[in-house]
C-alpha cells in the first residue's frame, strides 16, 4: 500500500515544467526533424511519446510503463502500418521508464536483446541528464534497423503514415 501510494505522488509531482526543462521546445523540434529525416530513409514510422504522469486511471489500476506503452501503440495506431514496421519510443518520466514497442514486422527481424540494448543505452543517458542524446541516439539506432530491414526501394517515398511530432501528456 505505501509503495502505491508514494508511486502515487511521484505521478502528480512530475509536471509538465519538468518535462519542459528536460525537454524544452527546442529539443522536440530537432527530434521531430530527426525522426522526418530518417523516415526519408526507410518505410518505417518512428513514433515518439513522452508522459510525466500516468492519468488517474491507469494509476488507480496499477497500469506498469510497459502496459501503458502498448496501449499508447494502439492508440496511436502505429500498429497499422502498411509494413507492420512502426516503432513506439515511450517515456514515463515519474517511473524513469522507457519502453520501446516494435511492431510485428520488425520484431521477426531484430532480437530482443537488440532493443534491450537501446533502452540501456537511452537509459544511460538519461541518468546522466542528458534527455536529448539518448533520444537522438535512440531514434538514430531505430533508424539503422529500419533501413537495415525496410529500405526505400530506389524513387520510393515513405508515405509517412503517422506524425512526427513528439507527443507529450496522456491521450
Amino acid at each position: 500500500m505505501r509503495a502505491r501510494l508514494q508511486r502515487l505522488l511521484r505521478h502528480r509531482w512530475v509536471d509538465d515544467a519538468d518535462l519542459r526543462r528536460a525537454l524544452p521546445a527546442k529539443v522536440l523540434a530537432s527530434l521531430q526533424a530527426q525522426v522526418a529525416a530518417s523516415e526519408q530513409r526507410h518505410s518505417g514510422e518512428i513514433c515518439l511519446h513522452i508522459e510525466t504522469g500516468l492519468p488517474w486511471r491507469a494509476m488507480w489500476r496499477g497500469t506498469t510503463a510497459r502496459e501503458r506503452a502498448v496501449a499508447l501503440f494502439g492508440k496511436l495506431r502505429v500498429w497499422d502500418t502498411e509494413h507492420n514496421n512502426g516503432v513506439l519510443i515511450y517515456l514515463l518520466m515519474a517511473d524513469n521508464a522507457i519502453e520501446l514497442v516494435a511492431d510485428r514486422g520488425l520484431m521477426r527481424e531484430v532480437p530482443q536483446a537488440t532493443w534491450e540494448t537501446l533502452v540501456a543505452r537511452m537509459g544511460d543517458a538519461f541518468r546522466e541528464g542528458q534527455f536529448e542524446r539518448g533520444l537522438q541516439q535512440a531514434i538514430e539506432q531505430v533508424s539503422t534497423l529500419l533501413e537495415q530491414h525496410f529500405p526505400l526501394a530506389p524513387g520510393q517515398v515513405n508515405p509517412n503514415e503517422l506524425p512526427d511530432v513528439p507527443g507529450l501528456g496522456p491521450l
